[in-house]
């Protein structure tokens, strides 16, 4: 089973652990949502450290 980890951009451009998940469509919409009312960048990043997404708030 795939684990997804949901990282944020904080203000220092450092990328900062959220949470672990296991459905990549549940973490993009966490992470979607979270980027829109945070207004800071989010990414899903699998357990090899592979990018799979980028969000922009």
């Amino acid at each position: 089973m795939t684990k997804i980890d949901i990282q944020y951009q904080d203000q220092f451009g450092k990328w900062r652990h959220l949470q672990t998940k296991h459905n990549e469509g549940d973490a993009y919409r966490s992470a979607a949502n979270r980027a829109r009312s945070t207004g800071k960048r989010h990414r899903l990043v699998d357990q090899d450290g592979t990018l799979l997404d980028l969000i922009e708030p």
